[in-house]
Formats: C-alpha cells, structure tokens, sequence
C-alpha cells in the first residue's frame, strides 16, 4: 500500500519490515482532485504530505492580490507548510493539487511517535529536508542571478516534463514573472 514512500526512503536509510509495519500504522493515504485545497490560509498544517502521483504547490498570496508558488512536490517529494506544521500556528500558505493527486500523509500528532518507534527514520527526513533546503537556497540564487528568460530555460532544462505538466500562471508565478511574459518566452522558440 505504501511501496513508493518505502522504496524512497530505502534510498536513504533501511527500513526493516517490523518497521515498515510500525511507520504504515502511521500513515494515512489520501487522493484530491486538481485545484483541491489541502490546506487554506489561516488553517492550521496538520500533515506532511508525500506525493505518490499527481502534482501539489505551496503558496501565498501577495499584497497585490497575485498567487506566489513558492513550492511544487511531484512524485517522491514531500510538501508541507513546515513551519505551520511544526509549530502548530495558522499557516501564511495555501497547498493545493495542481493535478488529480494521491498523497501519503504523516499527521503532526504522529510526527514525534514515528520519531520514538523508529529512531532512524529521522536521519531519512533530515535529508530529505536538507536537500529541499538546499533546493530552496538555488532557486533564490536563480531569482536574483538570472534573468527572467534564463530563469525560464534553466527551469525547462532540468525538468521538461514538468513545465509541460502545470498550468502555465503556476509555472510564471514560481520563476517570478506573469504568465503574460511567459507566452512571450514560449512564443520566442
């Protein structure tokens, strides 16, 4: 039932099957049909989500009224509103399913019981984390280093399918520009 999350986290570490027992009596599964709410602003995270297909973003609204992603999770990557789900306090964000999805869920309340049943789970998730991290700090670099277009084509050459798979005012609000200026981009080919 949960054979993608334990295949990637056998990536990292290895989990035994008593283990696997233990962190599936842990996980809920759920599928969203595209432009479902996961989470709204104002709510607060409850889940970690693990994405076994489909697509989800986080993201904001900003004071101009315009939606910002700031993250998408495909496949085999985990999305949350960390801090919202750490600390328990009404999230800033919006998590939605920019495609028909089906995501593995860890809720908060189970966070810390999955940490004391299987202490080297949280080697898996602090790597896990250290790459978004990571991921994170480059696509802040690209903002300020690239331009526009470069962004565009920096993006479109690490992941091709991706740019093909959400809608194009998603795609423009993640690389920081309009979807206008996107069709100029994509027009320009």
């Amino acid at each position: 039932m949960y054979n993608e999350l334990f295949n990637h986290i056998n990536r990292f570490i290895d989990l035994n099957s008593d283990e696997q027992e233990t962190l599936a009596s842990l996980l809920k599964s759920f599928s969203f049909k595209k432009k479902a709410f996961l989470l709204e602003q104002g709510q607060v995270c409850r889940a970690n989500y693990f994405v076994v297909k489909g697509c989800i973003r986080l993201y904001f609204i900003d004071i101009k009224g315009a939606e910002q992603t700031t993250q998408f999770g495909i496949e085999n990557w985990w999305l949350t509103d960390l801090t919202s789900f750490l600390f328990q306090k009404p999230s800033e964000f919006f998590i939605q399913a920019a495609e028909n999805t089906e995501v593995i869920a860890i809720d908060q309340h189970d966070y810390d019981e999955m940490f004391k049943k299987i202490p080297k789970i949280e080697r898996y998730f602090r790597l896990v984390l250290q790459k978004n991290h990571q991921a994170s700090q480059r696509r802040i670099m690209f903002l300020y280093s690239f331009t526009a277009e470069e962004r565009y084509h920096h993006f479109n050459g690490l992941f091709p399918e991706f740019v093909q798979r959400v809608p194009q005012y998603m795609l423009a609000s993640y690389l920081g520009f309009t979807p206008e200026f996107l069709s100029k981009i994509r027009a320009k080919k």
